[in-house]
């Protein structure tokens, strides 16, 4: 059985004008100075005379406070800058980068630099060690060796996921400091923003897609970001 309920759905936008059902209100003024506590009738003729709209700004004070403004062009502004928020907002991205713990010095160093480059292009990365066969009776090497990373990477990044072992595998996540990350939002952003995915499309694709690219202008094999060091 449905209970009824009184009333249309609820409205997110302040009350304006005659919406407004306080007998008197804190008011403020265009500019931001305060005029006081005033009727609502007075209120509402002040905003008249300067062809301005009464809006309820903090409906939860007592008295409301309501303030003179153009409420339409005080939309149409707030609807820009969200539009601009979404614009400049970047997409974070989990890379994932795969080693052995045995992996020769080259190898080691290939990867390490890919690591550096995702973490300069504002992007977390999810570094895995895989054991194999009696490689996994000894997770210090796996240890070991994420650690020397974490210490290659500290000007630009940090450890958001201290290494743990799951499973087969031991898995470290880093993350690009603040200020790295800002100024990869804003080299996108001068770019024309991030490349857009569909629906269907998974973030790890764009990563998948991104690594690929690496991977070929390197000269190797395979998609960079999911190969594992010998």
């Amino acid at each position: 059985m449905k209970i009824p309920t009184r009333g249309g759905p609820i409205s997110v936008e302040p009350r304006v004008n005659e919406q407004i059902r306080a007998r008197e209100v804190r008011l403020v003024g265009p500019e931001g100075e305060q005029v006081g506590i005033v009727p609502l009738e007075r209120a509402l003729q002040l905003a008249a005379d300067v062809d301005l709209d009464l809006v309820e700004v903090a409906p939860m004070a007592r008295p409301p406070v309501c303030k003179l403004m153009d409420f339409g062009k005080f939309k149409y502004e707030s609807a820009l800058k969200a539009r601009e928020a979404r614009r400049n907002q970047q997409q974070t991205v989990i890379k994932e980068m795969k080693l052995r713990p045995k992996i020769d010095p080259h190898d080691y160093e290939t990867k390490k630099g890919h690591v550096v480059r995702f973490l300069k292009a504002g992007d977390k990365v999810k570094v895995t060690i895989m054991f194999r066969g009696r490689e996994q009776s000894r997770p210090e090497l796996g240890y070991r060796l994420l650690r020397r990373l974490e210490s290659e990477i500290t000007e630009l990044g940090y450890v958001e996921s201290a290494p743990k072992q799951d499973g087969r595998n031991m898995i470290m996540v880093l993350a690009p400091h603040r200020a790295v990350k800002a100024s990869a939002v804003a080299a996108t952003a001068s770019r024309g923003g991030p490349r857009e995915r569909t629906a269907e499309e998974p973030a790890t694709a764009v990563a998948a897609e991104s690594a690929a690219s690496e991977s070929a202008a390197a000269g190797e094999t395979g998609t960079t970001a999911d190969t594992s060091g010998q």
